[in-house]
């Protein structure tokens, strides 16, 4: 496959949802809304630019069509797949960086609000997913990296998601992975990160989330967890002494990880109340937006 190659949505979008269709690694098919809308569309980097909203892109299958790129640059513009405006539909793609370990290499950034994720891929090793902002459902994805791979200040839902932690793998082989870095900020921001069912396995030891922010919150619900989960399971890194201003709770888990009775003692122990905050509908689609995609059907 050529490197650093481009797929940039130049066409002017039409009132209608704009499609583009990927069935291989290269782009085989692409349709908007409006017959003549001229669309360049290049691989490997992907950029949906913030004037651009209302895109459905589409593949054949995560193992089928894949998009790779090789920058390890800035944590800001590394990204293989860079997702700007409000209103984005993905399915059926895997997402992946190419790089020597260990580099901050994103296989995603999503900026915009009202997003989904649909039988996805996003393979990396640090920072695979920078979740920069806004609400977004990853729906039945897959999710693979060794440090922080799943971070940001986004107000997300992780439906029956598999994450795959390759901290123990060579070469890597480093003594703690972690899956999550939220950063919610304040009493105010409504950011979270919301994990139903799926599962946390892999190799090595890892912690299920360290604070990327000061008000941090990740919760996980009936997730299948693998005996990788370090006993303590949480780290307020660079927040030690404010564990009160940190939401982190594991509820209904299995799995030989499930076991909290060594977490650290300030993990949350979430009420029937506290959790009907975190459902899909209160959580991120109390507008009923989800209804409204292309893929509400298969949600």
């Amino acid at each position: 496959m050529d490197k650093k190659m481009r797929l940039l949505i130049t066409a002017p979008l039409p009132a209608t949802l704009f499609c583009i269709l990927l069935t291989t690694s290269r782009a085989a098919d692409c349709t908007a809304g409006n017959e003549g809308d001229a669309i360049t569309v290049d691989l490997e980097l992907v950029t949906i630019p913030l004037e651009k909203p209302c895109i459905f892109l589409q593949g054949k299958g995560r193992h089928l069509t894949t998009i790779v790129f090789d920058s390890h640059q800035q944590t800001d513009t590394s990204a293989t797949f860079t997702s700007n405006p409000d209103n984005i539909v993905v399915q059926a793609i895997t997402f992946e960086t190419d790089e020597p370990p260990i580099v901050q290499a994103l296989a995603a950034r999503v900026y915009g609000d009202k997003c989904v994720f649909l039988q996805c891929g996003f393979l990396g090793v640090q920072d695979t997913v920078w979740d920069v902002q806004g609400r977004h459902l990853y729906d039945s994805c897959y999710i693979e990296g060794a440090v922080d791979f799943i971070f940001g200040g986004g107000q997300s839902f992780f439906q029956d998601c598999n994450m795959n932690v390759t901290v123990g793998l060579p070469p890597y082989n480093l003594p703690d992975g972690f899956v999550t870095a939220q950063g919610r900020e304040s009493p105010d921001d409504r950011s979270g990160f919301f994990f139903e069912r799926g599962a946390v396995f892999g190799v090595g030891k890892f912690l299920l989330g360290r604070a990327y922010r000061r008000y941090s919150t990740v919760v996980f619900h009936k997730t299948k967890l693998a005996a990788g989960v370090a006993p303590e399971g949480w780290d307020a890194w660079t927040y030690k002494g404010h564990e009160d201003f940190i939401t982190y709770a594991e509820v209904d888990c299995e799995g030989r990880g499930s076991d909290t009775s060594k977490r650290v003692p300030w993990e949350r122990h979430l009420t029937p109340e506290q959790m009907r905050y975190f459902s899909r509908k209160n959580f991120i689609d109390q507008e009923g937006w989800l209804g409204k995609t292309p893929v509400a059907k298969m949600l």
